[in-house]
């Protein structure tokens, strides 16, 4: 009980964190300063965690991987409404 917990925890901690940047790319209409490589890796990587956790069927996972996964896309797609100047 005390690990799940935790684990919806880490959840809510791992969510939060690409949130602002998102926002703040919004905002700005600016990924200035994002790396897009860095973003393709991790959607490749969120990917075949969720692949994983949907195998296992590990609902914290699947939950945790597929807003992850759904928050990275949306900042690669304001790699193309707004790129960032070189």
């Amino acid at each position: 009980m005390v690990s799940e917990i935790i684990g919806w925890l880490g959840v809510a901690f791992g969510i939060s964190v690409s949130i602002p940047q998102f926002i703040k790319s919004v905002k700005a209409r600016s990924t200035r300063g994002l790396s897009r490589h860095t973003y393709q890796l991790l959607f490749g990587a969120i990917s075949c965690y969720l692949v994983r956790a949907i195998a296992v069927k590990e609902a914290v996972f699947i939950v945790s991987n597929s807003i992850g996964l759904l928050i990275t896309a949306a900042v690669l797609i304001l790699f193309k409404i707004y790129p960032a100047e070189e």
